[in-house]
C-alpha cells in the first residue's frame, strides 16, 4: 500500500512514524495498526496520535512462556509479504543510488505480485 525509503540510520519506530505520517488523508479508512515489539511504549503512541488519532494500535508480542519457534498472529502475514518481495533479485541487495529508485523497483515488485495474483487466482 505505502512504503518509504530511509537511510539505515534511522529507528524502526522513527521510520515508522515517517511512514504513517505520509499516509494522511491517503487511507482514511484504516483503523487499526498492527505492529511488533519495537513500536510499543508512550512515545510511539503519543506521535501516532497526533498525526493519526482515530488508529488505534495492537502490540503482537511473543509469549514469554514459549520455546523455539512460533507462528504469531498477524504477523506472518507481514513476514509472507517480505518473502515474496525478496523473490526479485533486484531488491535482494541495496544496489541502488537514489532512494528514489529503491522505492520504484518496490512498486515494481509489488505490481509484479499483484498482477500474479490476479492472473493465476489458484
Amino acid at each position: 500500500m505505502h512504503a518509504v525509503v530511509h537511510p539505515a540510520d534511522v529507528q524502526e519506530r522513527d521510520g515508522g512514524l515517517l511512514v504513517l505520517a505520509t499516509l494522511f488523508g491517503l487511507y482514511p479508512f484504516l483503523r487499526k495498526l498492527f505492529a511488533d515489539g519495537g513500536y510499543q511504549g508512550p512515545q510511539f503512541r503519543n506521535e501516532l496520535a497526533k498525526v493519526l488519532p482515530r488508529l488505534s494500535v495492537e502490540i503482537v508480542k511473543r509469549s514469554d512462556a514459549a520455546n523455539g519457534f512460533e507462528v504469531l498472529p498477524r504477523r506472518w502475514i507481514v513476514e509472507r509479504t517480505f518473502a515474496w518481495l525478496n523473490r526479485c533479485r533486484r531488491l535482494a541487495k541495496d544496489f541502488e543510488n537514489r532512494d528514489r529508485n529503491a522505492l520504484n523497483f518496490l512498486r515494481l515488485a509489488s505490481i509484479r505480485m499483484m498482477l500474479r495474483k490476479l492472473c493465476n487466482p489458484a
